[in-house]
């Protein structure tokens, strides 16, 4: 089957927290046997901030930030393709993109890819003459990474066909322990990028904590927190490239995950990082959210707060050795559940129903 996938970036994580999502995924897919053509925008300075090269499984398409640009992409990719993917969040011509997918003359079997479908519900809801009311019922499916039941429900009630949550998931061989570095060494560290529905969330729970905890270390990785008043025992380091992420989580006590505030209403909703983090033998400690306990044990593989006084306890109390028991248990049952490769197999299965299901219909 030949994939074309329209998405934000594959070869750069900078502004761009889907990239390790698109990776997992999508090299797994490939490995199943499936032609992958990835097309991304050449925009908002990810060429210039590139943390791999093309990869051998996947051709990328880079393509410019115009409406010739788009355009052009998508009537090849139209052509040519078996499956024609859209994600959410390329960043640049997504309207336009999302109506000529879905409406696009092509053989090719029509997916929404929603990698953050929280958001995109509440923007549809909030706004009665959205793009997507009018497109979604165009697709022949909507993926989305997370979600739940919540998610499935409201994309049926905008006249979805099919909703089926692919969550986020580990890629072990990206993912794995590294040893420390003295720059990322900390008692909690935290890595995120600076978002409006997401900093209030930070200040709760991590940089409130570190004002609680003068006498503990914290680290706080991702763009856009320079201008930001932090306590004196919390250290910036700016944008972490991919390339540091497994050092990153492995240097601190714990690692904390703050969830933005859509994901956190919606539940079922892990960002990547959680798996990252775990992959790379971090000791997670997580806000409370709903779902938590179908990818993780809480106390046992995860430690879970409600409030920046339960991060701060958790903290307080946490020991070397508890830590890495924490750690140890978490990536056993990612390693034997939530892989990319179990994730693939899912993709695959669900095409081929999806598939015959349409085949009857006509």
């Amino acid at each position: 089957m030949k994939i074309c996938f329209f998405g934000s970036s594959l070869v750069s994580s900078y502004w761009n927290g889907a990239a390790t999502y698109y990776r997992g995924m999508l090299k797994e897919i490939a490995a199943l046997g499936h032609d992958i053509t990835f097309f991304e925008p050449d925009a908002f300075e990810r060429q210039a901030h590139r943390d791999i090269a093309d990869p051998d499984w996947a051709k990328v398409v880079l393509y410019p930030a115009t409406p010739d640009g788009w355009q052009r992409s998508i009537e090849m990719a139209a052509k040519s393709a078996d499956m024609l993917i859209k994600a959410s969040g390329v960043g640049v011509f997504d309207q336009e993109l999302e109506i000529a997918a879905a409406n696009i003359p092509s053989k090719a079997l029509r997916i929404y890819w929603d990698v953050d479908a929280p958001a995109t519900l509440e923007a549809m809801a909030n706004d009665p003459q959205h793009h997507l009311r009018r497109a979604i019922p165009s697709y022949d499916m909507v993926l989305t990474y997370g979600g739940g039941d919540g998610v499935v429900s409201a994309y049926r009630a905008v006249g979805a066909r099919d909703c089926v949550p692919i969550y986020n998931a580990l890629d072990p061989a990206t993912h794995y322990s590294a040893p420390p570095k003295p720059r990322f060494c900390c008692d909690l560290g935290l890595l995120a990028n600076r978002l409006p529905d997401r900093e209030q969330r930070v200040e709760t729970f991590f940089i409130d904590v570190a004002r609680s905890l003068p006498t503990k270390t914290f680290v706080l990785g991702g763009s856009g927190w320079e201008t930001k008043d932090t306590p004196a025992n919390l250290r910036k380091v700016g944008h972490v490239g991919t390339g540091d992420h497994n050092a990153f989580f492995g240097s601190g006590l714990a690692t904390l995950n703050v969830n933005r505030d859509s994901m956190a209403r919606y539940g079922f909703s892990p960002p990547t990082r959680v798996f990252e983090a775990i992959g790379a033998g971090a000791c997670l400690i997580t806000d409370q959210w709903d779902g938590i306990d179908h990818f993780l044990e809480p106390g046992r593989e995860v430690l879970v707060a409600s409030t920046g006084a339960e991060v701060a306890d958790h903290i307080s109390s946490l020991s070397p050795d508890r830590a890495q028991a924490i750690a140890g248990r978490a990536r056993l049952r990612i390693l034997g559940h939530h892989t990319y490769r179990h994730r693939a197999r899912q993709f695959s299965d669900l095409f081929v129903g999806s598939s015959s299901r349409i085949e009857a219909a006509e």
